[in-house]
């Protein structure tokens, strides 16, 4: 939905997914209801997301036609993907292969193409469009620097392929799409630092070098990266990374990057002051599931110092001040009992737009409600509709 300078949406990785059928009957079963209930005189858009084999299914003679016309005949229109996940996101085990394939495959590449090409024909005229994607890979799967290095490399020269795709897409047709790469806690990119030194050591040298290559003059070729190559602002994982928003935001406009869309997401924050240890650890390890990857990060010092899953934390029960939990929690709540939410992040994110407008893509992107503990559930489309309210609001 559209408000003010805005468009508005959630992120349908939030439902079943693993193949074209499930998706369409997911999408068919919640948006048209929680468009009626939000929007009912307007257009609603969607931040669609497709599995590898639900985007293969969906190329097949007629489907993209006819779910195109599904959309047109019911008010909705896609403006936005995740292509972060490429597998089955649901009722079983995901953790790091959300990471699976990286970019340092042709699998990822082709993929993303094709995600690509299909966000092409559901784009409503004269809409740019984007797709979220993984932050290069997974840094616990490289033994050394050196490694993460040569994945880092790898992984620009994919960027830039992505970009002169892009680029020669828009010569021919006029419409602008950007992959927006998404940082996360132990992704190769991870925080503010990752993303600016990535940039300028990796897609400004082998990535310029690509599209050189290619026949894009030197001078132009930065800025093609930089035009098409944008960045998917989580703020979930950038509240993990105990970053301000304003100082991110800066540092991204300083360096020509830019925000392709902002999802709006919050973690769990665990503060010593609000309640007995044991009492809190109890509270925790309510959200110990074992699907998803919940990264947890603790500052000491001047150091953020980042767990790679709950579970760590919780055999070590060590003191604490407070730390942050990779749980998607839903937005228009700031506590659980004993714990809180980052919300105040998202709050901060808000108010720096009300000033800044560093994009015009805002995606909710709760995708755990299925495994949040049962006393958080509330049916899923009023969580939806509750959720996107809260945002307008808040805006």
């Amino acid at each position: 939905m559209r408000h003010k300078d805005y468009l508005l949406t959630y992120c349908t990785n939030i439902h079943p997914g693993q193949d074209w059928e499930t998706t369409f009957n997911s999408l068919k079963a919640y948006l048209p209801g929680i468009k009626k209930k939000l929007v009912p005189d307007a257009e609603f858009g969607v931040g669609l997301r497709l599995s590898n084999k639900a985007s293969e299914e969906l190329e097949e003679a007629g489907r993209i036609e006819e779910f195109g016309q599904w959309l047109r005949e019911n008010g909705l229109y896609v403006f936005t993907m995740n292509g972060f996940p490429y597998g089955n996101f649901h009722h079983e085990r995901v953790k790091d292969q959300v990471h699976s394939p990286d970019w340092t495959t042709r699998e990822r590449v082709q993929y993303t193409m094709r995600l690509f090409r299909q966000l092409s024909y559901l784009l409503p005229e004269g809409q740019e469009g984007g797709i979220s994607t993984s932050p290069v890979s997974y840094k616990h799967w490289y033994k050394d620097d050196a490694e993460r290095q040569t994945a880092m490399e790898t992984g620009a020269e994919a960027f830039a392929e992505i970009a002169y795709f892009l680029y020669k897409h828009e010569e021919r047709t006029g419409q602008y799409l950007h992959l927006d790469i998404e940082p996360e806690p132990d992704g190769l990119l991870e925080n503010t630092p990752d993303v600016l030194s990535f940039f300028e050591h990796y897609l400004n040298m082998t990535g310029v070098n690509y599209l050189v290559e290619k026949g894009v003059p030197v001078e132009k070729a930065r800025d093609t990266l930089r035009r098409y190559i944008t960045l998917c602002y989580d703020i979930c994982h950038f509240s993990l990374a105990f970053e301000d928003p304003a100082y991110s935001f800066n540092a991204f406009r300083s360096a020509g990057i830019r925000i392709g869309k902002i999802q709006v997401s919050a973690a769990l924050k665990i503060a010593r002051g609000t309640g007995k240890a044991e009492e809190i650890w109890k509270a925790l390890s309510g959200f110990n599931e074992p699907v998803y990857l919940h990264q947890v990060t603790e500052i000491k010092g001047e150091r953020v110092i980042t767990y790679p899953d709950l579970p760590v934390v919780l055999d070590k029960a060590a003191d604490f001040t407070e730390m942050r939990a990779h749980f998607h929690v839903p937005v228009f709540l700031d506590e659980f009992g004993l714990l809180r939410s980052t919300q105040d992040h998202i709050l901060k994110v808000l108010e720096y737009l009300r000033e800044e407008r560093v994009t015009g893509q805002l995606e909710i992107e709760t995708y755990t409600w299925e495994v949040l503990p049962d006393a958080l559930k509330i049916p899923l489309a009023d969580s939806i509709t509750r959720e996107l309210q809260w945002l307008k609001e808040n805006l």
